[in-house]
């Protein structure tokens, strides 16, 4: 039996896109790896938009919420996903080697809801091949 790999999404702000990423890879990836998301300067709260993009789509919101990239460095990570060019450029070192890919997705911050949901299929697209590829499921 396998280990669930674990996914670190890593943006700034930790309110939309890593949330999404996180829910999006919680749920598509299931029983395979697990999806955490921390941002490098974390808002207060995640995103009403994010959070109701993924309601409509039928994702779990629930333990969602923003935190510092500090608060997830105790974890075996077996992959990082920038979803910002800013994240990107101020990732952190971790503790041990891991490996890297940087997806940008737009931020939809102070968008319409219409937005939130283009991104979260953005995500939802572009990332869980991404990741099943990275870490060759």
């Amino acid at each position: 039996m396998s280990t669930l790999k674990t996914v670190l999404v890593l943006c700034t702000g930790n309110s939309c896109r890593s949330q999404m990423g996180e829910a999006i890879i919680n749920h598509d990836l299931a029983g395979l790896v697990r999806g955490i998301s921390a941002g490098t300067k974390p808002q207060p709260k995640v995103a009403d938009g994010a959070i109701e993009a993924l309601k409509l789509a039928g994702l779990p919101t629930d333990g969602l919420y923003a935190k510092d990239v500090e608060a997830v460095m105790g974890e075996n990570i077996d992959l990082v996903v920038s979803v910002c060019d800013n994240a990107k450029e101020t990732c952190p070192i971790f503790p041990r080697p891991v490996p890297r890919i940087h997806l940008p997705f737009h931020d939809p911050h102070g968008e319409p809801l219409e937005s939130f949901i283009t991104v979260r299929d953005d995500i939802r697209a572009r990332l869980i091949p991404a990741v099943r590829l990275a870490l060759g499921l």
